[in-house]
């Protein structure tokens, strides 16, 4: 059979650009541009910031071993390598007064390499097995080093004029505070990694982004101001180890294929319920069906628009994926007449929304002879609805599990009612439906 596809991009396709993803690294970053600002650090912040890039070092890099996150891993090795090679230059300089002779090399190098070996970890995602990508990874920078090395100890003042001339004087702005080539390496990173953020947006891409703009602020600031460096330094690997806590998060509390929250939230937040509450258990029909005649694909597209129109659910309620074609509507401190007519609203806005499907193997290659079909000539329409039990909270019910099961007695009683309505907990069967429609 052949494969076909949703068409409507606005169910598929979720918005680039999710502020969610910010909320752990963005807080880092202000409080560490405002920190590193301030005249004078307390003497306990002084020794916090000399030792926090080493303690994220080893505990951060552990802890995104145990998740498996090797980009993560030298992400931070190559913050604290350029970290570990400025903080000597400003150590001796603090103490006495003269920059080292080798301290333009070595800034100068390090504004180069530390964005193209960020942008380089940040972007290569992990795909082989462990010990081979940590070797290949550790190989790359042992490499990069080298030549870095070896050209620095051979060419010290070619590489070193070579690194602070202005390459391209057109582009030149009074503005600029570092060599003209961290720059463009800077934006060629920039662009990096915000084309890998907006190809799959996730909190890791996003503390990428962020942290980038935190060493592009620092660098400059490095001889300036008393602890740029440190303050710096150790928030953006903060960032990094933050970023992996909140996908680490995401893949427990959340589901994956629909972006709402999964089971598991959905027993922590029954666990914290008052006395007063409703329940719905939502079932997609004859989903199997559905999924054996267009395929899994298609199958998966379904599941997203009705997590996408559960997601609108007013009243105080919220959508959690329980499970298959399943969902869970949880109405907090409301009464079973309150939470009704939100849920038909949701039933009726699934009911009316049709998909077209299309043939990919029969996709035209021609545009002119493809704009047709896109405006909905040839392409086949399918629509979906749901069922839906719902119960509130009695009495008598100790927990929200009982809650449940009854849901779940009122969801087969709206199957056998015909599909496509609502019931409730101990409604008749020969009762009135609440609502239907066609299927």
């Amino acid at each position: 059979m052949p494969a076909s596809t949703v068409r409507d991009a606005s169910v598929i396709r979720p918005a680039n650009l999710r502020l969610s993803h910010f909320f752990s690294s963005l807080p880092l970053l202000v409080g560490g541009l405002v920190a590193a600002r301030l005249p004078a650090l307390g003497e306990f912040f002084l020794s916090l910031f000399n030792v926090l890039p080493t303690l994220l070092l080893l505990l951060g890099g552990a802890f995104c071993l145990v998740y498996g996150r090797q980009r993560e891993v030298f992400l931070l090795l190559a913050l604290y390598v350029g970290y570990f090679l400025l903080d000597i230059q400003v150590d001796h300089f603090r103490e006495s007064g003269q920059v080292r002779d080798d301290a333009a090399l070595v800034f100068h190098l390090v504004c180069l390499l530390l964005p193209l070996l960020y942008a380089l970890y940040g972007c290569w995602e992990e795909r082989s097995h462990l010990a081979q990508d940590m070797l290949a990874r550790a190989l790359v920078l042992l490499a990069i080093g080298a030549v870095a090395f070896g050209l620095a100890r051979r060419y010290p003042q070619g590489i070193a004029e070579w690194l602070a001339q202005i390459h391209w004087p057109a582009l030149h702005g009074a503005w600029m505070n570092l060599a003209q080539l961290a720059y463009l390496m800077f934006l060629l990173a920039f662009v990096a990694l915000l084309v890998q953020y907006l190809r799959r947006p996730r909190p890791l891409h996003a503390a990428q982004l962020l942290g980038l703009c935190g060493l592009l602020w620092m660098l400059p600031q490095v001889f300036i101001l008393a602890n740029a460096l440190q303050v710096m330094i150790s928030l953006v690997m903060l960032m990094l180890v933050a970023s992996v806590a909140h996908e680490a998060y995401q893949m427990a509390f959340r589901d994956e294929l629909t972006g709402l929250p999964g089971r598991r939230a959905l027993n922590e937040r029954l666990q914290r319920l008052g006395r007063d509450y409703v329940i719905a258990m939502v079932d997609v029909d004859h989903f199997k069906k559905f999924n054996d005649t267009h395929g899994h694909d298609v199958g998966d597209q379904v599941l997203r628009l009705v997590a996408s129109q559960l997601r609108k659910v007013g009243g105080g309620g919220k959508a959690y994926r329980y499970g298959g074609e399943e969902f869970t509507l949880l109405f907090p401190g409301r009464s079973l007449e309150q939470c009704l007519p939100h849920m038909e609203a949701v039933r009726l806005a699934i009911e009316q929304y049709r998909m077209q499907l299309r043939d990919k193997q029969n996709r035209p290659r021609d545009d002119r002879e493809g704009k047709p079909r896109r405006a909905g000539k040839g392409a086949s329409e399918v629509s979906v609805t749901v069922s839906i039990g719902v119960a509130e909270r009695k009495a008598e019910q100790r927990n929200p599990q009982e809650v449940i099961k009854e849901a779940d007695k009122a969801l087969y009683g709206a199957k056998a009612a015909g599909r496509n309505c609502i019931r409730s907990a101990g409604q008749r069967r020969g009762a009135v439906k609440l609502a239907s429609g066609g299927e």
